[in-house]
């Protein structure tokens, strides 16, 4: 059940680039796909270490990706897309080394920062948020618990992000290199696959986009 975005004027970001080639033909996308339940197989225990595998050997050389123009996109989304209804509790799903924690943290009072990978948990400051080593198809929160689901290039399972989020939450997805992203789902295909009708908005920030879904009223 389809709901509405609305979008927002685009925010320029000089020299905001793509990290590395993504696009349709990398291996991550179809398993973003599958993940969301928008094709391919369900989600097992075979998708999860493969997934998990691949991350831990990227995690060596990750921090060679982040950047001010990356930071920048994170920003603007959550300038502009949670403004100031933060709330307590952010989930951080697919945290990484923990790049974009920082700036969960100021906007909310705590942040539970979830990954698979366990190479990329060791390398994240353990003095930001709370770490914990976890598949994003299932997460140790309780139902409604999150004030909102924070996914920065990261997989989307929509069942779960509505299972631990509170009845008013809000849910933000950010693609950092856009259709480039490996992760990637247009924010089209995010508020079809969540279950129920949600609206929110919508924008782009250099060659990221980004979208903040609460459900519909």
């Amino acid at each position: 059940m389809p709901g509405s975005l609305r979008e927002l004027p685009p925010v320029e970001i000089e020299g905001h680039k793509a990290s590395v080639p993504g696009g349709s033909t990398h291996p991550m996308r179809t398993m973003t796909r599958r993940a969301a339940g928008l094709e391919g197989e369900p989600w097992d225990d075979e998708a999860r270490a493969t997934v998990g595998s691949y991350f831990d050997g990227m995690a060596p050389e990750w921090h060679t990706r982040t950047s001010p123009q990356r930071d920048a996109v994170i920003t603007d989304a959550l300038t502009r897309g949670v403004g100031d209804r933060a709330g307590d509790v952010c989930l951080e799903v697919g945290s990484g080394i923990g790049a974009y924690t920082p700036q969960l943290a100021r906007r909310w009072r705590r942040v539970v920062a979830t990954e698979l990978a366990i190479e990329m948990l060791r390398r994240a400051p353990a003095d930001v948020g709370h770490r914990v080593l976890a598949d994003g198809a299932q997460l140790p929160f309780g139902d409604g618990q999150a004030d909102a689901v924070a996914l920065v290039n990261c997989f989307l399972f929509p069942e779960e992000v509505a299972r631990v989020l509170a009845p008013d939450g809000l849910v933000l997805w950010v693609n950092s290199s856009g259709a480039e992203t490996p992760i990637h789902l247009p924010p089209e295909d995010v508020i079809e696959a969540l279950p129920g009708r949600w609206d929110g908005v919508r924008s782009t920030a250099g060659i990221g986009i980004w979208c903040a879904l609460r459900r519909a009223s």
